[in-house]
């Protein structure tokens, strides 16, 4: 598997930013959605998702053309991958660079059968097992966590930050690992202490005053970490 993983590879974009950016519906207005989008690229954001709790493939795809049709447009134009969340077909649809899926999602060979072998496609991990397990099933990169408890995901409890320095060995060293969950300026020094090169920042974003001015203060601490 990996190395098919590392053949395809090529005909994939790059994640090469540190930033991972989710435009999540439960924190954006629809109608706000395009101009969010615009200052999380401006702000440098490395990987754009689409996350839309509460929609199906069908929803998500009308939501994108109805409130944020240059979605896809303006990431290609800032050579980043845009993403959706959970559904192949709506990536597809939407000729999205790249597709996350969760642990309950099927596997990758299943999703491939869709998406095809030039889509990125990323898997949410929980511990250090099942990042181990996504790297050897050839995924393009992972989330590790959520580190800390978070509102997005209810009843999930933070898995803390131990593991983080040995996901980034075994795995980082070959994938990007984004760490996620809880994620803020305020412990952001203490995540990257644990030995964490990337990361995914949602509501701290999303709901600042100034979303490009918050994004680039993540960015330059990310750099100097």
């Amino acid at each position: 598997m990996q190395e098919l993983n590392q053949l395809t590879n090529s005909n994939r974009k790059r994640i090469d930013g540190l930033l991972y950016g989710i435009l999540d519906t439960g924190y954006v207005e629809l109608e706000r959605m395009q101009h969010v989008a615009e200052q999380l690229i401006e702000g440098g954001v490395g990987v754009l998702q689409l996350r839309a709790k509460g929609y199906d493939s069908d929803g998500v795809i009308k939501l994108v053309r109805e409130y944020a049709p240059r979605l896809a447009e303006m990431c290609k134009s800032q050579g980043i991958p845009f993403v959706i969340n959970d559904f192949s077909a709506a990536a597809v649809e939407l000729q999205a660079d790249g597709l996350h899926i969760g642990q309950d999602d099927g596997s990758l060979a299943d999703v491939r059968k869709v998406v095809g072998q030039r889509m990125l496609v990323g898997r949410s991990t929980h511990s250090l097992s099942q990042a181990r397990a996504a790297l050897e099933e050839g995924f393009d990169y992972i989330g590790f966590g959520p580190l800390f408890p978070t509102p997005t995901k209810e009843g999930r409890p933070g898995i803390g930050i131990e593991d983080v320095s040995q996901v980034e060995k075994e795995v980082g060293s070959q994938i990007p690992v984004f760490c996620i969950g809880g994620i803020k300026p305020q412990n952001l020094e203490l995540v990257l202490a644990s030995g964490a090169r990337r990361v995914v920042i949602v509501s701290s974003l999303l709901q600042a005053e100034d979303v490009t001015k918050a994004t680039k203060h993540i960015l330059t601490e990310l750099h100097a970490g």
